[in-house]
């Protein structure tokens, strides 16, 4: 069986196709992604202009015909805190279904740590004990905490790494005031969440997943991706200070050339940095480990969980027939 993972986040738009089936772990067939940072289209009322919805479009287009092309069985498709907070959201996918025929699912804050959660405690298993996963996204950090496959307590913040250096850091590179400021805001938006997690005891190991965290780790030593999923990937809060120091002295250009930082993340992994700093030190963990599964995964091994009990799938209408003709690009009409 072949499922997809639509995933419109704050700072990429990504199709993940897996083979699997209940039962057995998902296996990456193919994938389609590309950069596109629905924050950076906001306008001053908060609402996600015409240029980026029509660059949303057109990826969930081309997504819809690469899970067709691929055989795929069954499309998630959902999004995040970036069209979740946008002030014309609703409109938003709207337009997205009419143009597509794809129904975007809009996950809550507590749902997308809750899924992440989920993902992280079937890569560790039971043997991990009390799990607090940590994850830092675009527009969004999310923390989630339990013992059982779902957590006990699942929250949300506006922290991503996307909102807060568009809020906060403006320079290249930011000014010492910024970031003192930056700082104390992390710290204070922080704090009550800390203290609601604090009341269900601490946890034995501390997880952390998003493209953020794995970037921090591999600044600061870790294993590169291709080395494998299976290679132990950890970072030293020790560390990740050292770094957040010499990273907020760095042009967005020079940060560009760390290991494991994209060009499209270079602007953003400062305030990143900032959010893990401040999240080891408040929960006072010395360390986490990175974990290579997070939403999408998560997403996946529900559904295959769901398929014990429903049986087989008819394929998905919007990948078991091409996008009517005139919703096609020019390009894309045969």
């Amino acid at each position: 069986m072949r499922l997809g993972v639509l995933d419109i986040g704050s700072n990429t738009v990504h199709l993940l196709l897996v083979d699997a089936h209940p039962g057995a772990r998902p296996v990456p067939f193919a994938s389609h992604k590309r950069p596109l940072s629905l924050v950076q289209f906001l306008d001053g009322d908060g609402n996600i202009n015409d240029a980026g919805q029509h660059e949303l479009v057109e990826f969930v287009l081309e997504a819809w015909e690469f899970a067709a092309k691929h055989k795929a069985d069954d499309l998630l498709a959902f999004c995040t805190s970036a069209i979740r907070e946008a002030t014309n959201g609703g409109e938003v996918l709207a337009r997205v279904k009419h143009e597509t025929t794809v129904t975007l699912r809009e996950l809550t804050g507590s749902e997308e740590a809750s899924m992440t959660f989920f993902a992280v405690r079937r890569w560790y298993g039971w043997g991990a004990g009390p799990i607090l996963n940590l994850d830092i996204g675009g527009g969004s950090f999310e923390m989630a905490l339990g013992q059982d496959e779902l957590p006990e307590l699942a929250m949300s913040v506006p922290l991503g790494a996307s909102r807060l250096t568009r809020d906060w850091l403006p320079g290249d590179p930011p000014s010492a005031k910024s970031i003192k400021e930056l700082r104390r805001y992390i710290r204070s938006t922080l704090k009550p969440a800390v203290r609601k997690f604090e009341k269900l005891g601490r946890p034995n190991h501390v997880a952390g997943t998003s493209k953020t965290f794995r970037s921090l780790a591999r600044i600061a030593g870790a294993a590169p991706s291709a080395a494998g999923p299976y290679v132990k990937r950890e970072l030293q809060a020790l560390d990740l200070g050292l770094w957040a120091q010499r990273i907020s002295a760095m042009e967005i250009g020079d940060r560009f050339h760390l290991p494991g930082v994209s060009e499209a993340r270079a602007p953003q992994v400062l305030a990143g940095a900032l959010v893990a700093e401040a999240a080891l030190e408040m929960f006072e963990f010395a360390s986490m480990e990175i974990c290579p599964w997070a939403l999408r995964e998560g997403l996946i091994l529900r559904r295959l969980d769901q398929l014990v009990f429903e049986g087989p799938l008819d394929p998905a209408p919007h990948v078991a027939q091409r996008p009517p003709a005139q919703l096609q690009s020019p390009e894309k009409v045969s």
